[in-house]
């Protein structure tokens, strides 16, 4: 029983551990170099930029990047569709110049997603309370915000 309960302490402290240890964010990126290669990339491939700004501070954030991750229907459906991008925001690096250009979308807290065309433009800015549900995000509001801001939502000949 000593072994049981001593297992189960170090089962729980290890993955206490990794949870802290996630970076999805790079505080040293250049996010103004990083969103111009992403908005080169999407426009050759037909695609949207997708932005998700926070940090690596934020569990909701990092429950995001996990949520999305381990569903391989959404997974495969924003890689097909998106380039992705993460902007950083953080004590050490707020990235204003980035954010202001994207009209600050940190007024809606963190994470918080922002939607480029291939030519760059700011097209949609979703506050991620709207796909929450619980202690977690909702799979059908996140897949749903996908499927409306990819591409193809956006061709006219689709809504013949």
């Amino acid at each position: 029983m000593k072994n049981l309960f001593a297992g189960i302490i170090i089962l729980f402290t290890v993955n206490s551990i990794y949870a802290q240890e996630i970076k999805i964010y790079d505080p040293e990126a250049n996010a103004k170099e990083e969103l111009a290669d992403a908005v080169k990339k999407a426009s050759m491939e037909n695609k949207h930029v997708f932005i998700q700004v926070g940090g690596n501070w934020c569990p909701w954030c990092i429950k995001f990047h996990r949520f999305v991750d381990a569903d391989s229907e959404i997974k495969i459906f924003v890689e097909e569709n998106f380039e992705i991008v993460r902007v950083n925001y953080d004590p050490k690096n707020k990235n204003k110049e980035v954010l202001a250009g994207l009209e600050f979308p940190q007024r809606f807290g963190f994470p918080v997603f922002v939607i480029l065309d291939g030519e760059g433009n700011r097209i949609h800015t979703q506050n991620s309370a709207f796909l929450e549900k619980d202690d977690g995000y909702d799979r059908n509001k996140v897949l749903r915000f996908f499927k409306n801001w990819a591409p193809s939502a956006l061709e006219p000949e689709n809504y013949k």
